[in-house]
């Protein structure tokens, strides 16, 4: 017996008459039901606006219950025990007639067992209802029903007379990971699709799954998406970083379970501004090869009440129907309280409370990359491990690490680094963030062109000795979140 069906049985023998069942997957609940009433005998119902009200294994329609308040009528007055469903009942429950005639079903449970099974997306039964009623969830097809959907269509091509599927077994395991968190009927027609394609399973059929998923969500989402984010070629330095996630990789992009490890939760990039955080962010998932989600706390902060709570739990439904993924929340410190949320009416804190508690107890694969430039603002549970597997500490780049963003710098701007003297540069930016370095390029770009010259080190030297820092501006405040960070954070280098 599934843990679905073991699920269903049990509430429905828990005596519950009112079940209340939040679903976009209709015909696959139906047939969960169908079993569950064939295991333990139960005789089912099934009522419909088009149907009417009918037997299952069907039957015809029981005279006059075509209406949804004729249907319960004739409920209410039939000694029949049984599951009776309810498919789409959520506009009647406008009407008290019908809220009335539930509750009365209800209450006459010890005598007749009339189990009410309320079947819709985004259903939601009167609150005279809620404390007579059970919420059954059914859960999303997991990796082990996916790999059997994508069975059964492979045998089904082949005696269609096709050949056998063609691809690798790290794409396989990838594009199953990508499927899970869709519903069964989705995830069929786009197995199905990339199957008869072109008889093969490619990274091509990866990105359109990420393509439909990411429609299926709408226009309204909350979160922004990139698919293309970036690659650590692009990042300089972080050595002890790239290690880290590099070992992390197989169990978040495959099957931790078959690894025996658990799925990685996330990391917390502190360090100074520019230094590199929100690229290396941005390139977790350029290397990983999954969609790039970015969470911006401005978007979801709203005036009216539990509003804001609502739009961070839609954001994190949204990244997790998205798993396999990378979740960034850049300055995270911004949208968290540290103190008590007295300024904010306590709006924060309840976010706090909703991050954390996702933070801690989710199990989907959607990593984690929180960035922070100031330490002293962020809230302390966000920093126990539990909540991330580890805190990196990207500190100012040293002088070979410098020379590596200059050569990054330079030939993304279709310049030879061999042509400057990137030693000489490195020496002369102690200090320097990386951002501070491009900027540096960037000016001295322009300053050539107005001179009709091409690029020397001459031109980067001028606009370096022109710059002053952050460590130079801000002195007090770096070398205060240096010191906090030695010893109680990992360094990214």
């Amino acid at each position: 017996m599934s843990d679905s069906l073991r699920d269903l049985v049990l509430i429905i023998n828990s005596r519950f008459p009112l079940v209340q069942v939040d679903t976009s997957e209709e015909v696959r609940m139906m047939q969960l039901l169908e079993r569950a009433a064939s295991l333990e005998d139960w005789p089912l119902f099934v009522w419909s606006i088009a149907d009417g009200l009918r037997r299952v294994p069907r039957t015809d329609v029981m005279p006059q219950t075509y209406e949804f308040q004729a249907a319960l009528r004739h409920i209410d007055k039939t000694p029949q025990n049984g599951i009776y469903v309810m498919l789409d009942a959520q506009p009647y429950f406008e009407d008290p007639v019908n809220v009335r005639l539930i509750k009365e079903i209800a209450q006459e449970y010890y005598k007749t067992a009339r189990t009410l099974v309320f079947i819709a997306q985004d259903i939601e039964i009167p609150a005279d209802l809620q404390r007579m009623s059970a919420r059954f969830c059914l859960p999303l097809p997991d990796s082990q029903e996916i790999r059997e959907l994508i069975r059964e269509e492979a045998q089904l091509w082949q005696r269609d007379g096709g050949g056998a599927i063609k691809g690798q077994q790290q794409t396989l395991e990838l594009l199953v990971q990508h499927l899970c968190g869709m519903c069964q009927d989705d995830a069929r027609r786009l197995i199905r699709q990339m199957i008869r394609d072109d008889n093969a399973i490619t990274l091509d059929d990866i990105q359109r799954v990420l393509r439909f998923k990411r429609e299926s969500l709408g226009q309204g989402g909350l979160l922004d998406f990139e698919i293309d984010s970036g690659s650590f070629a692009d990042v300089g330095g972080l050595k002890s970083l790239k290690r880290w996630l590099e070992l992390r990789r197989p169990a978040l992009t495959g099957d931790a379970a078959r690894l025996g490890v658990e799925v990685p939760k996330g990391v917390l990039l502190l360090g100074v501004q520019g230094a590199g955080k929100s690229l290396a962010a941005k390139a977790i998932a350029g290397v990983w090869g999954l969609p790039l989600m970015r969470l911006d706390f401005a978007v979801l902060y709203d005036k009216f009440q539990g509003e804001t709570e609502r739009k961070l739990r839609l954001s994190l439904h949204q990244a997790e129907a998205m798993a396999p993924c990378v979740l960034w929340i850049d300055e995270i410190e911004k949208g968290l309280a540290s103190d008590s949320g007295l300024s904010d009416g306590g709006v924060s804190r309840r976010i706090l409370g909703t991050l954390l508690t996702w933070m801690a107890e989710r199990t989907s694969h959607v990593f984690l990359v929180a960035t922070s430039n100031d330490v002293s603002q962020l809230p302390p549970e966000l920093l126990r491990k539990g909540r991330v597997d580890e805190i990196f500490f990207v500190d100012l780049p040293d002088q070979a690490v410098r020379e590596e963003i200059f050569a990054i710098h330079l030939k993304k701007r279709k310049l030879d680094p061999a042509q400057f003297d990137l030693r000489q540069l490195a020496q002369s930016t102690d200090g320097f963030s990386g951002a501070e370095i491009e900027q540096a390029v960037v000016a001295a770009i322009y300053e050539a062109l107005a001179e009709k010259k091409p690029l020397a080190t001459a031109h980067v030297l001028a606009e370096i000795g022109r710059t002053r820092p952050l460590s130079v501006v801000m002195a007090e405040k770096v070398a205060a979140l240096r010191a906090w960070a030695a010893g109680r954070t990992v360094p990214a280098d």
